[in-house]
């Protein structure tokens, strides 16, 4: 069963999935699967109204959703023809730069904005201001590249020192006596951590503060603060090291780790949970809308230990003026937003490696893009 859902998730990232930049129109492909007609163009989602959707539509942020991003607008292309919507996917960190200096639409981001942001989000927003729209969950797996290993099984406290520098061979007595069965090698510990500012980061180590506080002392953010280590940029550069060196473990969005073997975290609970959709989606069901207004910002339990929840979860915002956009791209902003959090478009979510968002969530986000102006 396992093999066949990711031989179906990785089908439909295959069919789905644009790669590079996206500067896109309505575009063939060479994939002859249901998600296309007999040239192997996109079918478009019968739920997509573009309404006066036209031009470019500029956005950036999160990496960690790059792979949704690119599913979700090829099926958009192919259904508004001369929409062209390019994603950068540089990071949290610089979409949200880009979007509060007025150079992106949207910007996606893992964090929700802070109040020094959403201070400098009304210079942008006229009249307005930026908030978070929850519209992408994924489990945060820890990927790892450990010959002979293929079910490792760790704990907050043991990932806070492997991360932290505190534990450096893969045959430490922590990881030991977590893994009794494990022929464990006397390999070095390679670490990687994000280069970039990053909301992957900023959850992962909210997760170690909330769980192990005395393993991990640092404040937390988008910035990586422990010493040691190594980086990457990106999503796909933490992957591409986890990948090619051995002894290598990092973390990332699941979508990433396709291939690759994770990590199952002993919670607490009955067995230890590996990430998946399912685990994170009863993470995301518990969280709370902690955010202001028409600001939907969620506070997500990282504790949790109920059984089959995976606890290191993220959830991927769309930030957006709440009032005060760009005339010239409100109606794109707002046709390619109100695909995204439909049925439809949460619904290629979950073969393709993310967890929809929970309905009763969801629902408030398509009244609050309704809104928009």
């Amino acid at each position: 069963m396992k093999l066949q859902r990711m031989n179906r998730r990785a089908l439909t990232l295959g069919a789905l999935a644009v790669s590079g930049a996206l500067a896109l129109t309505a575009c063939g492909s060479d994939d002859t699967g249901n998600s296309g007609d007999a040239t192997g163009a996109a079918k478009p989602s019968g739920s997509i109204q573009c309404d006066d959707a036209k031009g470019q539509l500029l956005a950036d942020g999160s990496s960690a959703q790059k792979n949704a991003i690119d599913a979700w607008v090829k099926q958009f292309a192919a259904a508004c023809q001369g929409v062209q919507i390019n994603y950068k996917g540089s990071g949290s960190g610089a979409g949200i730069t880009a979007f509060n200096q007025g150079q992106v639409a949207f910007a996606g981001s893992d964090s929700a904005l802070d109040s020094e942001e959403i201070a400098a989000s009304k210079e942008v927003c006229e009249g307005g201001q930026g908030i978070d729209l929850p519209m992408v969950g994924g489990p945060i797996a820890l990927a790892y590249n450990v010959p002979g290993v293929e079910n490792l099984v760790l704990d907050a406290p043991t990932i806070a020192k492997i991360f932290d520098g505190k534990i450096t061979k893969w045959n430490d007595a922590a990881i030991k006596k977590l893994n009794p069965e494990a022929d464990l090698p006397d390999l070095k510990i390679q670490a990687f951590h994000r280069s970039d500012e990053s909301g992957t980061t900023d959850n992962f180590t909210k997760y170690l503060i909330a769980t192990t506080p005395d393993n991990w002392k640092y404040e937390g953010g988008k910035a990586w603060q422990a010493k040691g280590g190594q980086s990457a940029s990106g999503s796909s550069g933490v992957a591409q090291q986890v990948s090619q060196v051995s002894g290598a473990i990092s973390y990332m969005e699941l979508s990433y780790a396709e291939g690759m073997d994770v990590v199952a975290i002993d919670t607490g609970a009955a067995e230890p949970v590996k990430a998946s959709t399912e685990g994170a989606t009863k993470a995301i069901a518990d969280a709370k809308i902690v955010g202001q207004g028409k600001d939907l910002a969620l506070d997500i339990n990282y504790k949790t230990s109920a059984d089959g929840a995976y606890p290191i979860t993220l959830v991927t915002y769309e930030i957006v003026c709440d009032k005060g956009n760009k005339a010239e791209t409100l109606p794109t902003t707002k046709a390619f937003l109100n695909y995204i959090a439909s049925e439809d478009g949460q619904g290629l979510l979950a073969d393709a490696g993310y967890a929809p968002i929970p309905d009763e969530i969801i629902t408030k986000v398509r009244t609050t893009i309704e809104g928009l102006s």
